[in-house]
């Protein structure tokens, strides 16, 4: 592993990055790796990946800590309702669709279109919902 990899601020500013939590780090790193050839910076405790042009942090749940006194990590109890996901934009979201269903990739629905946008979800292993979506905005303040 390359120092200069990882996710940090060499003297200024700041990185976001996103932290899931995985019932199993190999299984969602090799989901994340093949269906958006994610590159791994840390193979685990935790998974380090950069996934295009962010981050992911994937690590497995635990109990409280003395910085959160209060708070245990897990994977979604019912991924049927859920307070976060990932958005992920696409250029082509047929092509998308058709690429990583071809990959394992689990759609709820087809690509459903809205208007200013087409869109459709897919769930990692543990539930996590992430949204694919193509928008129809040029990004040129229309």
């Amino acid at each position: 592993m390359n120092p200069d990899d990882l996710p940090i601020p060499k003297e200024e500013g700041f990185v976001v990055t996103h932290f899931l939590v995985v019932s199993d780090q190999d299984r969602s790193r090799d989901f994340y790796q093949s269906l958006f050839d994610g590159k791994v910076v840390l193979e685990r405790d935790p998974v380090i990946m950069k996934v295009a042009n962010s981050w992911l942090i994937l690590n497995v749940g635990g109990g409280p800590t003395d910085d959160k006194p209060t708070v245990t990590l897990t994977t979604p109890a019912n991924p049927d309702q859920t307070s976060a996901f990932l958005n992920i934009r696409v250029a082509d979201i047929a092509h998308i669709y058709k690429e990583w269903s071809a990959r394992g990739a689990h759609f709820l629905t087809e690509p459903k279109d809205h208007g200013s946008e087409i869109r459709a979800y897919v769930r990692d292993p543990d539930g996590h919902l992430i949204e694919v979506g193509q928008s129809r905005r040029s990004g040129r303040g229309e």
